[in-house]
């Protein structure tokens, strides 16, 4: 995925639209230079060879764009193994808190106006988020195998975050199919 230029190496909040910019200028570089389209009168070889590349920098592109993919490509890149994608974290708290938002998403489904309810735990889950991103990054600014530990940890409840997400998002567009 390094084909794609890297991004500024601080991984600080107040860099993310920098970080992003950085990305999706190279992207479209890449793309323009590698598009199938350029090789339509080439030889077979560089008609796919353009084909691959360009599905790399595509493949690249949708890894770095999303802040959990690329967290999960960063530790990966430090050696750290991820394991089975049912590996949980061992936070007894944050796992209950986990329990209690999906009780009150499921409690949002049977409310007479489930939706501000709905928009309430979204918002809780944004906040929660964006303080692990910012624990993420601090994790990766000095990458000792500690704070290895630490990110593959914050990566870990970071994925529930994104299912729950998912999931009252889900229920919101059932809501509205309903009504």
């Amino acid at each position: 995925f390094l084909m794609i230029r890297r991004p500024p190496r601080s991984t600080r909040i107040e860099c993310r639209r920098q970080r992003q910019m950085c990305i999706r200028d190279s992207y479209r570089s890449l793309q323009r230079a590698l598009h199938p389209d350029r090789y339509a009168t080439g030889t077979d070889q560089e008609k796919r060879l353009s084909m691959q590349a360009a599905t790399r920098v595509n493949e690249a592109y949708n890894t770095l764009k999303d802040g959990l993919a690329r967290a999960r490509y960063l530790l990966e890149l430090h050696g750290v193994d991820l394991g089975a994608d049912n590996e949980t974290t061992r936070d007894t708290a944050f796992l209950m808190e986990q329990m209690e938002l999906r009780e009150a998403l499921e409690a949002a489904r049977s409310h007479p106006d489930p939706y501000p309810q709905i928009s309430e735990l979204l918002a809780r889950i944004n906040r929660d988020v964006k303080t692990l991103s910012g624990q993420l990054a601090i994790s990766f600014e000095t990458p000792t195998p500690e704070h290895l530990v630490a990110a593959r940890d914050t990566v870990s409840k970071m994925q529930f975050l994104q299912k729950f997400r998912a999931d009252a998002e889900h229920l919101e567009a059932q809501l509205d199919e309903a009504y």
